[in-house]
């Protein structure tokens, strides 16, 4: 099916930073002519979609931009809090300043954000309600941001989607004649090229700032209490979605591999937009092209 100049119901998968290629892949579709009716997306894939289905995705594209190390670290509101050490506000104050008060059910767009009860470890889904709030639950990684207390349900935990259900695929509802599009950002494979010119100073395990006591040493093949956290994070959910994949399968899966940047590696957005363009256009351009030869 040609993907051009159709209605795409959009699924965005969860992987901290990685998540900014989501953009790229948006301006593809764009591109193409297409139009986006629906979206459900998962921590930074539910960021990216809410942002776009609020009319305020470019913006936010320019802003992340601009991003350097120090800005990063900037954001990290860090809490000696038990349940995790950085509270996240900061961050999120500033998508608050690009989409103000937003409410889902008002949007032009449908759109999902996931998050997990971190009690019963059901999914909760926000289909309704404040859309800063439903991002905010969304991307609560667990051991880094604290929990979220979400206004419509004060009883629950609420910690990032990603740990049950980090690429949405069951809440797409798609009509004939539309299509499905799902990107997902923790595949296997290797760093694109456009990003190898930054292994040589990266951390790929946690802020590339000034956190390496929990990272380990180029040298040293232990890993660090960070490398330990996101392997097996991302592990469980490359896990997760292959059996999503097996239920629902997209009519295009675009796959952008877990080894390209770190998960708060925002400072790389410009290059991450590219990741995405790039991908697109390797697995959804050419492939058309290739079965239409």
């Amino acid at each position: 099916m040609k993907i051009e100049n159709k209605k795409v119901h959009l699924v965005l998968a969860s992987g901290g930073a990685r998540g900014i290629a989501h953009i790229g892949v948006i301006e593809k579709l764009e591109e193409a002519g297409c139009e986006i009716v629906e979206i459900a997306g998962c921590s930074m894939g539910a960021v990216v979609g809410g942002l776009y289905a609020a009319g305020k995705l470019k913006e936010y594209s320019e802003w992340l931009k601009a991003l350097k190390r120090s800005d990063v670290f900037r954001q990290m509101d860090f809490t000696l809090a038990r349940h995790g050490f950085v509270k996240g506000e900061k961050i999120f104050s500033t998508i608050m300043d690009f989409i103000g008060p937003q409410q889902i059910e008002n949007l032009n767009i449908p759109f999902t954000a996931v998050a997990t009860d971190l009690k019963s470890g059901e999914e909760i889904s926000f289909k309704e309600g404040d859309l800063y709030q439903a991002m905010r639950a969304s991307v609560s990684i667990p051991g880094i941001f604290t929990p979220v207390q979400h206004d419509d349900k004060p009883d629950l935990w609420l910690v990032d989607g990603g740990v049950i259900n980090p690429l949405p695929l069951n809440h797409i509802h798609s009509e004939e004649g539309h299509i499905v599009v799902a990107v997902d950002i923790n595949a296997t494979g290797e760093k694109p090229e456009i990003l190898k010119k930054e292994e040589s100073n990266s951390d790929r395990g946690w802020l590339n700032l000034n956190l390496n006591f929990f990272k380990s040493e180029p040298s040293n093949q232990d890993p660090g209490l960070m490398d330990i956290m996101q392997a097996s994070y991302e592990h469980m959910q490359n896990q997760i979605i292959k059996e999503s994949l097996e239920k629902h399968s997209p009519d295009y899966l675009i796959r952008i591999p877990r080894s390209t940047c770190g998960v708060f590696d925002f400072h790389l957005s410009s290059d991450l937009i590219e990741v995405g363009r790039k991908a697109y256009e390797k697995q959804v351009e050419e492939s058309w092209d290739a079965q239409n030869y």
